[in-house]
């Protein structure tokens, strides 16, 4: 981070600038003199660049099959009900989907602001507990689903990666059960040989617009890892270098039996009114992780 003094002499010179009657004349450069106080004021709090804008988020289903896939299609209508909440925008960029309407995995892009910012914390391991629809004996279950939220980059080249440490595939874009619905291998998958993160993306209509949305992604998901390694450090605490966290180590449970109750583990937040938050009433999660 830049010295603090030198941000607060630069805002103080925007402000004062603005102040003057000829500062509107230009208009193109007042809007980016703008910006760049908005970014700067962030710096100053603590803010992270990419806070204010968008946000990708996965869903990734865990051991469990049927349950742990259903599981991750309830997360995605609750989040996508808090979305429409705060009139966000959202695609999906990726999707491999069961025969029973559950996902194995599946991509969103969400546009709107202060995405990220407000989405960042809900990374991380989410665990159901429910008696079982797709058991005929009734038996309690524990699902596990993984989320993962990522910055949204607009354009390739935030974050140098070397392109020999990146692995190339492509592939027919794919439908429910897997079957593939376009003839030619639209699809992009991109793998960092360092660190083993993967992004897939079919969204788009052309391979070249599908590599480059990959290549954004993994631009983003590489700084959240960089990111999550330097807070680690600060807590003198150790992160793996892959995606694949430790399905225990969850970070919040949705209790559907024998009781009802949703907790957040890291926060202590308990909500007993579970169809409220699968009703995307998301809030006082979100309120309560600013200070994680």
């Amino acid at each position: 981070m830049a010295n603090l003094e030198d941000i607060k002499q630069k805002i103080e010179k925007i402000e004062t600038d603005m102040s003057t009657a000829d500062f509107w004349i230009d208009k193109n450069k007042a809007q980016s003199q703008i910006r760049e106080l908005e970014s700067l004021k962030d710096e100053l709090s603590g803010i992270g660049k990419y806070d204010r804008g968008g946000a990708v988020m996965t869903i990734f289903s865990g051991a469990g099959g049927d349950d742990a896939e259903d599981f991750s299609r309830i997360l995605l209508e609750m989040y996508m009900k808090f979305f429409d909440k705060q009139k966000w925008s959202y695609s999906v960029v990726h999707k491999n989907e069961n025969d029973h309407g559950g996902y194995r995995n599946i991509t969103l892009d969400i546009g709107g602001k202060s995405v990220y910012g407000t989405l960042k914390n809900e990374s991380g391991v989410h665990r159901l507990v429910r008696i079982s629809p797709f058991n005929a004996s009734q038996k309690r279950h524990t699902s596990f689903s993984m989320v993962e939220v990522i910055p949204k980059f607009e354009k390739i080249g935030e974050i140098k990666i070397i392109p020999e440490e990146i692995k190339i595939e492509y592939s027919k874009s794919s439908g429910p059960g897997g079957q593939n619905v376009n003839k030619r291998e639209t699809a992009v998958r991109l793998v960092h040989i360092p660190t083993n993160l993967a992004v897939h993306v079919e969204s788009e209509r052309s391979q070249a617009q599908n590599k480059e949305k990959a290549q954004t992604l993994l631009e983003a998901k590489l700084y959240k890892l960089l990111e999550d390694e330097r807070k680690a450090k600060e807590k003198g605490m150790y992160i793996s270098k892959t995606t694949q966290i430790e399905w225990g180590n969850q970070i919040r449970s949705y209790v559907l039996h024998p009781y009802k109750m949703v907790k957040d583990h890291r926060t202590d937040v308990e909500v007993r009114d579970v169809e409220r938050v699968l009703n995307g009433e998301l809030d006082e999660f979100i309120e309560a992780e600013k200070d994680l």
